[in-house]
């Protein structure tokens, strides 16, 4: 096996695959980056039995070939070199990289060891804008469990496709998140749900470019998103997703709408006096046109306000600072509207307009003050 191509282009390469590679099962072959020439192309691999990347780099071709080298390695080596080209010369399992003065010869892996990526065929194809993507995720991203403490299926985000719709909805057990947008799309419906380390990385390879696409292909098991030259291949999550549309009140004794930048700031100013380990409740209190913030620690108590229009009974209410900004600072609106019904009940953020986006956010009980 032997090739040349453009360096910088197969470091870029090498960096975005090997998210890929596995960190945490320590087998050789996965810690590394499958790389096949065919006639005048360079594929690379990286794939940890759940999630796989792979992209294709034109190359000048003198004998095709495979090979595994070590992901961590390569990416080091290709980083440094010195000439905008580099030749890779392979026998065997013997590697030597070649670049202006520089040579280097390491060992490889036999590419009959690596494992094969999972197909997807006969799936649902779908076409998405990369800018209104890259959008609905950091609108519902924010609000999927992570590992530790939740339902598996619900450290994924969920996809729903109907007619001309696309919703993907992200639940953790303390708040929910929807986003709803219109998309060409008149298949049968469907819906999916996807880790959220997949939807990370996916994130990382989108361009806020109007004009492209993502292409999406759903299987049983596995989801392929195609994006520019990459394919980024994933498992599915499987299990009972929360019912969110019964998770969400239908009604409201209090609707405030308020300009959100206001709301966040006035909820950052708690932050110096909450104890990072410990969950000290932010107090919101909604009536005669304000919305008063308070807290106190062993740090100490900080009391704001900001205007805000209330409409309704007078409420009070704790939240946990992180979740509510979380949701303020996706709402991506100049101003909002957040519907209650009482201290025990979850309070509703939406635009004021339309039905883009619905965030919930579970109160914290609040202690009795002096």
């Amino acid at each position: 096996m032997k090739f040349t191509c453009n360096t910088k282009e197969l470091s870029d390469a090498c960096s975005n695959v090997m998210r890929a590679v596995s960190t945490k099962v320590t087998i050789p072959t996965i810690e590394g980056i499958l790389m096949e020439c065919g006639s005048d192309t360079l594929s690379l691999t990286g794939y940890d039995f759940e999630f796989g990347i792979n992209t294709t780099l034109q190359a000048s071709v003198v004998e095709p070939g495979a090979i595994v080298i070590n992901a961590k390695v390569i990416s080091d080596i290709i980083r440094k070199l010195p000439d905008p080209k580099v030749t890779f010369d392979i026998s065997g399992t013997s590697v030597s990289i070649i670049s202006g003065a520089v040579q280097y010869n390491i060992m490889g892996i036999d590419a009959d060891d690596y494992p094969e990526l999972p197909s997807v065929s006969g799936g649902y194809p779908l076409f998405l804008n990369q800018t209104i993507l890259q959008s609905m995720v950091s609108q519902t991203l924010f609000a999927v469990a992570d590992n530790e403490y939740s339902k598996p299926v619900h450290t994924g985000l969920k996809f729903e496709l109907t007619l001309n719709q696309l919703k993907l909805i992200g639940v953790d057990g303390y708040r929910l998140a929807i986003r709803t947008e219109p998309v060409q799309y008149d298949g049968e419906d469907i819906s999916f749900i996807v880790p959220k380390k997949t939807i990370r990385e996916l994130t990382k390879l989108l361009t806020l470019d109007d004009d492209k696409n993502i292409s999406i292909s759903v299987g049983k098991r596995h989801i392929v998103f195609d994006v520019d030259n990459y394919s980024i291949i994933s498992r599915l999550l499987d299990g009972d997703f929360l019912d969110y549309n019964a998770a969400v009140p239908k009604t409201a004794s209090t609707t405030i709408l308020i300009n959100t930048q206001d709301a966040i700031n006035c909820i950052e100013r708690t932050l110096p006096v909450i104890e990072n380990d410990k969950k000290n409740p932010i107090r919101c209190l909604f009536e005669n046109d304000e919305m008063r913030v308070s807290t106190v620690s062993s740090l100490g108590r900080v009391v704001d306000h900001t205007h805000a229009n209330v409409s309704g009974d007078r409420v009070e209410i704790g939240f946990n600072s992180k979740f509510i900004l979380d949701a303020l600072h996706a709402a991506d609106t100049d101003q909002i509207k957040i519907e209650l019904n009482s201290a025990t009940s979850p309070a509703k953020i939406l635009p004021l307009n339309d039905d883009g986006f619905l965030f919930l956010v579970l109160p914290m009980r609040l202690k009795n003050e002096n």
